[in-house]
Parts: C-alpha cells; sequence; structure tokens
C-alpha cells in the first residue's frame, strides 16, 4: 500500500498493481444508487415507476461488452444496484 508522504493517508493503486491476472479471471463489479435513489421497479416513496430503466441498462451493458471485448458471466439488474 501507498502512503501520501503529504497526508500519510492511503492513496490509490494502478489495477495492474492490485490484480495477479494469472490466478484472478473472474471479477465482481457492483454499482449502487445513493440518496435512497431507484435505478428501476416501482419507488414505493415517489410513486415513479423505473421500470424502462433495466432495458436500458441490459442494453449499454452490451455495448460495453463488445467494445472493451470482456465477457459477462452473469448480471443483476435490482430496484438499487446492479451487480
Amino acid at each position: 500500500m501507498l502512503i501520501s508522504f503529504l497526508t500519510g493517508e492511503p492513496t490509490t493503486s494502478p489495477r495492474k498493481s492490485l490484480i495477479d491476472t494469472a490466478s484472478t479471471h473472474y471479477y465482481h463489479c457492483i454499482a449502487r444508487c445513493v440518496r435512497q435513489a431507484w435505478l428501476c421497479g416501482q419507488d414505493d416513496f415517489s410513486g415513479k415507476n423505473y421500470e424502462h430503466r433495466s432495458q436500458w441498462v441490459t442494453e449499454r451493458l452490451q455495448l460495453l461488452v463488445n467494445t472493451f471485448a470482456i465477457e459477462v458471466c452473469a448480471y443483476a439488474i435490482m430496484s438499487s444496484h446492479i451487480i
């Protein structure tokens, strides 16, 4: 871990020094909504329905898979996050 000379706090490290590609071929990625926002589904608080976003996320994921030449083994789109 790198430590900042000025603050004494840990600093970020480049991905190539964090991941051993010889032993790890799968990565778990997650993106969460903040401030109780809804990604998709029915928001009981506001009464709004955001289900239309699920198709948009699926299409965007397919575009990114093709663009970056990666494979997705599985994914889940939930009301407050994507796994």
